[in-house]
């Protein structure tokens, strides 16, 4: 993959793209009936979405080049084949096109405007600060991730309908940042994380509680946003058990096999993604 593309970690940043479309049309229950200007300001929100987190994951490669030398010395800062200059001028770039580009949208819907703003310092205090805590950057990142999908729907209506979709969001994605911090724990130097400080065992209770909150959460749409029977209902249905499944097959054997245990739970949440797309049919 391309160097910046690496830098900016594509992956993650196509996921949060997708993120903010499907809450933009779970949000309002149209499908892909959007109007013209609406699917503009939805397009808009999140091109907005990539570049933040563009920008995010290359400021978070420049504050830890140290741990990534044992945890991923794959990646462009470490191998050298982009300079630590040129990483700052793509983090501000991108910071700098992520909320130009969707102040048309700001005018028309102030919450995009408001979110925005919470995105941007959530990010700069993760990584500034609370990073090295542990726990609470845990609950930022995953705070972060949940938040992606309020700002679709934030761009095209109410950000109401979407609630429980990210608050399932926002448990799962703590979940695996537990466990990516299990995993990450001999080279985590200079970071208060939950493994470090309490070990193991304790990380794998605090991944399986957020599990089992995500999977509890998972039954909320049917409480007035998405009808038993209805064709939506039942895509959603067969979908959220599946990832609902995936989710508890990958905290059932912590604090073992860990690097499985993420590439499961990634498989899971693009699951749930799917599973949300169903209640935009609804």
């Amino acid at each position: 993959m391309n160097r910046w593309l690496r830098l900016a970690r594509f992956p993650n940043v196509a996921v949060s793209v997708v993120g903010t479309m499907v809450g933009g049309w779970a949000a309002r229950g149209l499908g892909v009936q959007l109007t013209g200007l609406e699917y503009l300001y939805l397009l808009l929100a999140a091109a907005s979405t990539g570049l933040v987190t563009a920008g995010g994951n290359a400021l978070n490669d420049l504050l830890d080049q140290e741990g990534d030398r044992a945890n991923h010395p794959d990646r462009p800062l470490v191998t050298g084949e982009i300079g630590v200059a040129a990483a700052r001028k793509f983090v501000v770039g991108a910071f700098t096109v992520g909320v130009v580009v969707v102040l048309p949208v700001m005018v028309e819907a102030p919450w995009v405007g408001v979110l925005l703003a919470l995105a941007l310092a959530s990010l700069l205090s993760y990584e500034f600060r609370f990073k090295a805590v542990g726990l609470l950057g845990n609950l930022e990142v995953a705070f972060l991730t949940g938040l992606v999908f309020l700002y679709g729907a934030a761009s095209v209506g109410s950000i109401a309908p979407v609630a429980a979709l990210a608050g399932m969001a926002f448990l799962a994605t703590l979940s695996r940042e537990v466990i990516k911090d299990m995993e990450d724990m001999t080279g985590d130097v200079g970071r208060s994380t939950l493994p470090r400080r309490y070990g193991l065992r304790v990380s794998s209770w605090v991944a399986r509680g957020a599990i089992g909150g995500a999977v509890a959460l998972s039954a909320l749409p049917f409480f007035g946003l998405v009808r038993w029977g209805s064709p939506a209902g039942i895509m959603y249905l067969a979908l959220v058990l599946a990832a609902d499944a995936v989710f508890m097959v990958s905290v059932a054997r912590l604090p073992c096999h860990l690097h499985g245990s993420q590439t499961v739970s990634k498989l899971a949440m693009a699951v749930a993604l799917v599973a949300f797309v169903a209640v935009a049919f609804r």
